[in-house]
């Protein structure tokens, strides 16, 4: 007999968040009828100005099967959160985590761009992604490399060796599930290997704070610039040099400027 639930949400609180957070989006896009073009991340999007949509295209689900397939693989994958003895843990996976959300997403648009500039292949222009897909491919991926007895439980029933569940998952989507973004799956494997194998590494608090930092600000600015919000409290001016963006944060009878220099940025990640 398994464990009660409660106790392993209780060893998986990053995942049983990811987990929540993701159902609550499927619910609030099932009752406002949101559909792909809303909260999906594409190429002609990414250059219209909605760089937000690399956040919300991997936590947003349009159909229940996505949602439950993505789920159930990241319930078995929050195995990680509990292998703090082998340099994995919580603070890894949620470090991590963000990485794979924005480095998966760049890659695909990087992908799409060569498709389209290098290969005329213009329909990659439209294709439109979503799902955490990207995500749950990168975590089979580092949990291949680091711990390859493991197993990917899925459903409560079907078991896949962990050391071959990311490229057999990559092929088993592709077959049955025909409009799966295989780029996208292939990117977050792609990600997850140069996590896994230290070509990427470095991440600490300090990273993973400043990181959320910058997202939230491209968040919120390109919400405003692509006019998908209008946050009255916030004007994007331009200044003399083009490169550093000024942001007027507006309140009555007083404006207060803030502009970005290269000097408020740390050193680089590597």
């Amino acid at each position: 007999m398994g464990k009660p639930l409660i106790y392993e949400i209780w060893e998986k609180p990053a995942t049983s968040c990811v987990i929540g957070v993701c159902s609550l989006i499927w619910f609030y896009i099932q009752k406002k009828g949101i559909g792909y073009s809303h909260v999906g991340l594409s190429y002609d999007a990414a250059l219209e100005g909605h760089h937000w949509r690399i956040m919300t295209s991997a936590f947003s689900h349009i159909s229940i099967l996505h949602l439950v397939f993505n789920m159930s693989a990241l319930w078995s994958l929050g195995v990680i959160e509990q292998l703090g003895h082998v340099g994995l843990g919580v603070e890894y996976y949620l470090h991590y985590t963000m990485l794979l959300v924005v480095l998966s997403g760049l890659l695909v648009l990087g992908v799409y761009h060569i498709l389209i500039k290098r290969f005329n292949l213009d329909y990659f222009r439209r294709v439109t992604a979503v799902g955490y897909s990207c995500v749950v491919f990168g975590w089979m991926t580092i949990l291949s490399t680091k711990q390859p007895s493991s197993k990917l439980e899925l459903f409560g029933f079907l078991s896949l060796p962990i050391s071959f569940a990311p490229f057999e998952s990559l092929i088993f989507t592709s077959i049955i599930v025909p409009q799966a973004s295989f780029i996208g799956h292939l990117s977050g494997i792609i990600v997850g290997y140069a996590i896994a194998w230290g070509v990427i590494h470095g991440m600490n608090n300090y990273w993973a704070v400043s990181m959320l930092g910058w997202i939230v600000l491209v968040f919120v600015f390109s919400l405003k610039k692509s006019g998908t919000c209008d946050f009255s409290f916030l004007e994007i001016e331009s200044v003399e040099e083009s490169s550093l963006p000024s942001v007027r944060f507006l309140s009555p009878g007083n404006g207060r400027t803030l502009q970005m220099s290269a000097s408020d940025v740390g050193p680089n990640l590597v």
